[in-house]
């Protein structure tokens, strides 16, 4: 059984590419060989047009591609910056440098556009706000490419409102964003080109400006085809690659 087979993505400069699709289409997937999470049995990703091996999270960390998953595990009893720098405390010394690290997070949150303070608990945090600290957890090493699967999932209209404003901010940032998202407006709301996955593959890519609900559902269910004309745009307007991924494909599993 192959999770992913045949897989062509391109994910731009300073672009928001949204991954859709049923469950089992194969997103978290692909999502997670990027993250350096799962180790494809083949194929290749190219780094700014250079062959890379992701072989972990800290070597996807390395060259620049950091992550934030579903499950947003923060410590409640911790303030905003001790979540950010958790396992990576800075020091001085023998002793944290709680005003270094908190000087820092004010640094990520302000790129972010955030209304939270450093010193603010996680515990009165919305779902909107925790999603913003492991986002601006993945600032840190300055990465280039910022993997999101399901950023909004099971937040509130307000709380997604939250999230894309601080995806919005990314890209205004100079960062890339490769997310998974099943939240059909939230993807055209930010978005540069949405790629739909069925049955492990990319079966079509547009730029958002060029397609629709109906014609990406369509493709969603594998009703009709995809808009040869949508797709031929979005390759036309497709900025020079900062990551592409290349058949990653043959290990058990599903998106």
């Amino acid at each position: 059984m192959e999770a992913l087979h045949g897989v062509d993505l391109t994910v731009g400069t300073r672009q928001v590419v949204a991954v859709v699709g049923d469950n089992g289409a194969g997103k978290s997937t692909l999502v997670n060989v990027i993250a350096g999470l799962v180790q494809p049995d083949e194929g290749t990703v190219l780094l700014r047009g250079r062959e890379v091996a992701l072989t972990g999270v800290a070597r996807a960390v390395e060259l620049g591609i950091a992550s934030a998953f579903q499950q947003t595990e923060l410590c409640d009893n911790l303030d905003v910056s001790a979540n950010l720098f958790l396992g990576n405390e800075l020091r001085r010394g023998a002793t944290r440098d709680d005003d270094a690290m908190r000087e820092r997070a004010r640094g990520v949150l302000n790129r972010l556009a955030a209304h939270v303070r450093p010193s603010q608990q996680v515990s009165s945090l919305s779902g909107g706000q925790r999603q913003m600290v492991a986002i601006a957890r993945t600032l840190l090493n300055d990465p280039a490419l910022i993997v999101l699967d399901e950023p909004t999932a099971s937040l509130s209209v307000t709380q997604t409102s939250e999230v894309l404003n601080y995806i919005t901010a990314l890209r205004s940032d100079g960062r890339s964003v490769l997310m998974v998202c099943h939240d059909l407006p939230s993807v055209f709301a930010v978005a540069d080109r949405i790629a739909v996955m069925r049955h492990g593959t990319v079966v079509a890519v547009h730029t958002t400006a060029d397609t629709s609900y109906e014609e990406i559902i369509g493709e969603i269910a594998g009703v009709g085809g995809a808009s040869r004309a949508g797709v031929a745009g979005a390759r036309r307007r497709m900025p020079r690659p900062r990551v592409a991924v290349r058949q990653p494909a043959r290990r058990p599993g599903a998106g």
